[in-house]
């Protein structure tokens, strides 16, 4: 079974952002939705956009730097 880092995208009320990505990023995001469907057994890959959500928020949890300087900004608050 493929390992892949995002698990369930959960259903939640979307705030509309808009912005533009390269096709390949978008062919990219379209190949994981398909990965993940297979995965997780879903007859229907998620939307591409339902992906962009979970990878920043995984990003941005793994990056360590970020989590140092996001307490010591949010300590000097």
């Amino acid at each position: 079974m493929t390992k892949l880092k995002l698990s369930a995208i959960p259903d939640d009320k979307p705030v509309k952002v808009t912005v533009e990505l390269p096709a390949a990023v978008f062919r990219d995001l379209q190949a994981y939705a398909a990965i993940l469907a297979k995965a997780a057994g879903d007859a229907m890959p998620p939307e591409p956009v339902k992906l962009i959500v979970p990878m920043i928020t995984r990003f941005m949890e793994a990056d360590r730097g970020f989590a140092r300087a996001n307490r010591a900004h949010s300590d000097k608050a």
